[in-house]
């Protein structure tokens, strides 16, 4: 039977995914800008934030001199905020630092935020055909199954084990090829649930299936109770019809994105005498975050005439609901602006 690399390989030159947009046009910027995106998101759900932020920022330099605000707009509805944040970041150090180029050794990618040790490899195979052992999501999958390691990933012994396993079966050669060719056998053929077992390249000597496992690896986590946070907004609207939002803090809930204030922030207005609450409501809302559960109730204000934030309000700013849209905001907080500027006559918009 030929190596496992050999067979993956192969399957990849006729099935594999060939024309994704960072494949095309490749660099190292745009193989990092990917696999940050990637992180935790789908493909599918990738390309069109991909192409978007490629358009505005093509080149490190770009990302660098812009601002956070205008990252996170682009961002917007991708989740995981902090990757962004992290991206701008990256992108200034290595401006500053490393000559406006994206570093080409694993050990100093890894000391950029938000570069663990499988996004550094990613980038070092993909931009650079070097050899680099990954471990992603997909992969893990793949040789959980293949090899039958048992546990969660998040593990200690677990990980090393599928460390282990990824490193030798990585080729020296073809780097970009295989790292592509694993990643895409998770993603499309050994998925999580009713894995297509039958058009497996490498299914011949996968344990999982000759043992009859493959529905029991990978081993989930552990399940964790989330915790749930009850988050009161209010929704007001001026007599220019711009709507009131706050720039949360950077660390926390919906960290440097623009949201509507929360009830405690605003209260003045909330009792102010020439607030009329007019507006049609929006139902609760559940969010759900990695680990916690957040229950969103709106209060909804038309304001009749226009009120002065005071300097003490530095985070509180009105926007028009149609520039609104362009901020960083989180997905249910630019739903129900859509939903705003959907049901605001036209006469009323600036």
């Amino acid at each position: 039977m030929s190596l496992f690399s050999e067979r993956l390989l192969a399957w990849w030159t006729e099935s594999g995914r060939h024309d994704l947009p960072w494949q095309l046009n490749r660099t190292p910027y745009r193989v990092w800008v990917s696999e940050i995106m990637l992180q935790q998101t789908q493909v599918a759900t990738v390309i069109t934030y991909f192409n978007r932020f490629m358009t505005r920022f093509p080149d490190l330099a770009s990302l660098a001199s812009a601002t956070e605000e205008e990252v996170l707009g682009l961002w917007s509805g991708l989740g995981y905020y902090a990757r962004a944040r992290n991206l701008h970041r990256a992108a200034q150090i290595c401006l500053s630092q490393h000559d406006g180029l994206l570093p080409t050794e694993p050990e100093d990618l890894v000391r950029l935020p938000g570069v663990g040790r499988s996004t550094a490899n990613a980038i070092i195979a993909q931009a650079h055909d070097r050899r680099a052992v990954i471990l992603d999501g997909n992969v893990k999958r793949v040789l959980s199954r293949h090899r039958l390691i048992e546990g969660w990933s998040g593990q200690s012994s677990v990980e090393q084990a599928l460390w282990h396993a990824a490193d030798q079966l990585t080729p020296n050669q073809s780097a970009a090829n295989y790292t592509q060719a694993i990643m895409d056998l998770g993603a499309t053929v050994c998925v999580r649930n009713r894995p297509q077992c039958q058009a497996c390249p490498v299914g011949l000597d996968c344990l999982a299936r000759l043992n009859n496992r493959v529905n029991d690896l990978p081993a989930p986590k552990p399940k964790v109770i989330k915790k749930e946070i009850g988050m009161s907004l209010v929704v007001a609207i001026n007599p220019n019809n711009e709507v009131l939002l706050e720039k949360r803090p950077s660390k926390g809930i919906w960290g440097g994105l623009w949201s509507f204030p929360e009830k405690e922030m605003v209260s003045h207005l909330v009792s102010a005498e020439s607030a009329d609450p007019q507006l049609d409501p929006i139902a609760p809302i559940e969010h759900l975050l990695t680990h916690r559960i957040l229950k969103l109730n709106f209060n909804y204000l038309r304001l009749t005439s226009h009120h002065d934030l005071g300097e003490s309000q530095e985070n509180l700013a009105w926007h028009d609901l149609q520039s609104a849209l362009k901020l960083g905001l989180p997905k249910p907080i630019w739903e129900a602006i859509s939903g705003l500027v959907k049901s605001t006559p036209d006469e009323g918009r600036k």
